[in-house]
């Protein structure tokens, strides 16, 4: 898995594919956390846009994937 992304799209499938993993008890909450604590970290210029989630990718990752990404990257 790729940390840096060059578009919006691959960046909010990539974080919609994870949160969908965590979702479906596929993958641990402390796994899924560290994966998308780096690639955000990693794509902060792509995820943010004026303090805010990018219109583009929070309309790909949809509401419960959302939030859940939220919660994790407030922590």
């Amino acid at each position: 898995m790729r940390k840096v992304y060059k578009n919006p799209k691959e960046l909010a499938t990539c974080l919609k594919d994870l949160v969908d993993l965590y979702l479906e008890d596929v993958m641990t909450y402390d796994k899924v956390k560290g994966k998308i604590v780096a690639i955000v970290d990693a794509n902060k210029d792509r995820f943010y846009k004026n303090g805010n989630v990018e219109a583009k990718v929070a309309t790909m990752i949809g509401d419960r994937n959302l939030k859940v990404i939220c919660e994790i990257v407030a922590e």
